[in-house]
């Protein structure tokens, strides 16, 4: 709820009409990532093997630090 004396939201012509990004649209952008940069972006939890999930895990974790939120163990 906006008060009647509220300043007015900001705008922009970036966010007139987009909707939220759906699954294949984020599958295409993945696509073109790999294709065009070298760059894999996998979500964890879509890799089956338990070994190279882990594998993933650790060295995303050695880069950048655990994720805030997880729990340590198990998918």
């Amino acid at each position: 709820m906006r008060l009647p004396a509220a300043p007015a939201l900001p705008r922009s012509s970036l966010d007139i009409g987009r909707s939220p990004t759906t699954e294949a649209e984020l599958n295409a952008m993945r696509a073109a990532a790999w294709h065009q940069h070298g760059v894999a972006a996998l979500s964890v939890e879509d890799i089956a093997d338990p070994w190279l999930r882990q594998a993933i895990t650790n060295e995303a974790n050695r880069r950048w630090g655990r994720r805030e939120g997880r729990h340590a163990h198990g998918r």
